[in-house]
């Protein structure tokens, strides 16, 4: 028999072992289910974690890890402000999609005009549409008190279907022939997040992550704002007595992850993507949830944590096309991560106790 016991203070040791642990159970999970797949998971495990890196043409995969960890790394830098602030915004999706909703808007408004000032319009206005969509849950919940995850997450649902009537209706190709979907971003050079290096795919989305990884430590460890948010996500209490305004604290987290999703959605549609679609939602603004905790809400934490998740999708597609693995296995395989981290993170604040219960 065994029971948990509450650490007096966090532990330390498990904090930093505690992704380490959920990575290699997931491996062990993952190759589980490859297996009653039929599948070899040694190999499988294999394809997804080493080939991207070493593996043939891994000059171009190892390239397409920025790419991919590009618009992680950028949504959970913001959502991990708020989340060590204990706010909780789970509808950086929906602000993903309107930052690209808003940024395609303005490069589709311009066409076919040629100038310097357009891409740097839409990336303001995708910064300002993710704000604008999480400010909705912000403003409630300041003002009537709602629950802010349920409130973001609902939106996500609407974002979702705003995205797809945009599709079909105001920013439709008129040349599309009736196919929904609009103009293609990447083939209109003043509106396109054209590639840094050629071949690589290596674009301003990128750099946009690794600068906010920089600011987010910037402000964390040397701003009064970092020093506000850790003291209201550590101790409420002592925040309020430290002159920290709760409402104030709300709007400013929730804004910023608001505008960070959504300027990943404006790299991603201006970039990848390449156009606006029904299906352009990618789930990024979830996965990024992951990312945020896997890096234990610390900004070089979160960038070595979007390109682990990089390489379960960049090894994923691969695992896909050389072993015939179903991309519903390859979601499964990622959501056990989450799964893992959350399970053994209890050692973080509990020790576990064998033998028998002492009765009183």
């Amino acid at each position: 028999m065994f029971m948990l016991e509450k650490r007096p203070s966090p532990s330390r040791f498990w904090t930093g072992a505690t992704p380490i642990l959920a990575v290699a159970l997931t491996m062990i999970a993952g190759g589980i289910l490859f297996a009653l797949l039929g599948k070899n998971p040694l190999e499988a495990i294999r394809t997804i974690f080493f080939d991207p890196l070493f593996g043939d043409n891994a000059w171009y995969y190892r390239a397409q890890l920025l790419v991919k960890a590009g618009p992680l790394v950028l949504i959970a830098i913001g959502l991990s402000l708020g989340f060590r602030a204990g706010i909780w915004n789970i509808g950086a999706e929906g602000q993903y999609i309107l930052g690209a909703i808003c940024g395609a808007a303005v490069g589709l408004a311009f066409y076919p005009a040629q100038h310097w000032y357009i891409f740097p319009l839409m990336i303001l206005a995708g910064a300002l549409g993710g704000w604008a969509w999480a400010m909705i849950p912000a403003v409630l919940k300041t003002k009537f008190g709602t629950n802010e995850i349920l409130v973001s997450l609902m939106l996500v649902y609407v974002a979702q279907n705003l995205l797809a009537e945009m599709a079909i209706g105001p920013l439709r190709n008129p040349q599309g022939s009736g196919f929904p979907g609009s103009r293609d971003l990447s083939q209109y050079p003043s509106a396109a997040n054209l590639e840094l290096i050629p071949g690589t795919g290596i674009h301003w989305g990128v750099i946009a992550a690794f600068v906010a990884v920089i600011a987010a430590y910037v402000l964390l460890q040397r701003h009064i704002l970092g020093f506000q948010i850790r003291l209201a996500g550590q101790a409420p209490r002592a925040a309020r007595f430290a002159g920290v305004k709760p409402d104030r604290l709300v709007l400013i987290c929730m804004g910023l992850s608001g505008a960070l999703a959504g300027l990943a959605g404006m790299f991603e549609v201006a970039g990848p993507a390449g156009k606006i679609s029904i299906d352009f939602a990618s789930g990024y603004g979830f996965t990024a949830i992951i990312v945020a905790f896997l890096g234990r809400l610390h900004p070089v934490g979160i960038l070595l944590a979007g390109l682990l998740m990089a390489l379960t999708y960049v090894g994923g597609d691969i695992a896909q096309s050389n072993l015939g693995l179903p991309s519903a296995a390859i979601q499964a395989f990622q959501g056990m991560l989450l799964f893992f981290l959350l399970a053994v993170d209890l050692l973080s604040n509990y020790r576990i106790r064998f033998g028998l219960k002492e009765a009183r």
